[in-house]
């Protein structure tokens, strides 16, 4: 039960991990949700809600099901209260609740406790490596002037809560060609595109649980043009999370049950190979940054 250990992941990944653990010992014990309700003096509805997340669990209710499931070990019962403990944090993402969608915010929980990150970007900079003047003019391109400082704020903190996890992600990009040679920013500072590109490559040489590839345009048409995507995957045997950005405020977050997750996910490797490889992305990014002067 080591992988249920509390950690910095988050609430929602910790909330999801203490009901996938509470389903499993359920089914574990051929119970029915119906039955587990009745049993404890519960409405059906209560562990329903519960269960699915959508309702939060006190620690007597937690004991209750624990008791009822069997579970005397104390360190296990001491991990998943911590898990609990965990879910019930405020989250630093509530913050931006009224000026951010919430389904993306949603994504963004899941993103704090990812441990595998992959993403595909076709014509920008991905957000976890966008420096803030980058982020700042990407987004006075799209979005409502007023939106435009909580939305830098948001990609910033993101990239800096990820940082100081005890075990940060693993972070897989994929970027068309057409995301470094866009010149982000040249009306207001011709440095900026140059700046972001050192940035990536910088960061993309340095750090080891980084990895970015570029689909250079000589590679032809690729899976990439239908659109960005992300694939987040964690420990604890969560299930595998897409999340997809159609633009204009329309976006989707699709669990691993869905079998469009392993479809964007075969795409992902489709990509992979028409990528240059990580160095030779690298020099075409660096490249790239010098031609802009």
């Amino acid at each position: 039960m080591d992988h249920l250990m509390a950690t910095d992941q988050g609430p929602v990944v910790q909330s999801a991990l203490l009901r996938s653990e509470l389903v499993h010992l359920r089914k574990e014990k051929g119970l029915t949700q119906e039955h587990v309700a009745k049993n404890l003096e519960w409405s059906p509805s209560k562990l329903i809600r519960v269960e699915g997340g959508r309702s939060s669990i006190t620690k007597v209710d937690l004991d209750a099901l624990l008791a009822r499931y069997g579970v005397t070990s104390e360190s296990h019962r001491d991990k998943l209260h911590a898990l609990n403990k965990g879910a019930r944090e405020r989250a630093w993402w509530d913050d931006f609740r009224g000026d951010i969608n919430s389904t993306y915010l949603n994504y963004v929980g899941y993103e704090a406790g990812a441990t595998f990150i992959r993403q595909f970007q076709a014509t920008s900079i991905p957000g976890l490596l966008q420096t803030p003047e980058y982020a700042e003019a990407l987004t006075l391109g799209t979005a409502d002037p007023a939106l435009v400082a909580p939305v830098v704020r948001l990609r910033m903190t993101r990239q800096a809560k990820l940082a100081q996890r005890s075990a940060p992600p693993r972070q897989y990009y994929v970027v068309d060609e057409a995301a470094i040679r866009r010149h982000v920013g040249i009306d207001k500072d011709p440095a900026i595109m140059a700046n972001q590109l050192r940035h990536v490559a910088d960061r993309a040489e340095s750090e080891e649980l980084l990895t970015v590839r570029v689909i250079p345009f000589k590679a032809g048409a690729h899976r990439g043009v239908l659109g960005p995507f992300s694939l987040l995957e964690f420990e604890g045997g969560l299930p595998d999370l897409l999340y997809i950005d159609a633009g204009r405020g329309t976006v989707v977050l699709l669990s691993g049950d869905d079998p469009l997750v392993a479809e964007y996910a075969d795409d992902f490797e489709a990509l992979l190979e028409r990528a240059l490889s990580a160095g030779e992305s690298i020099d075409l990014i660096r490249s790239a940054a010098e031609e802009r002067f």
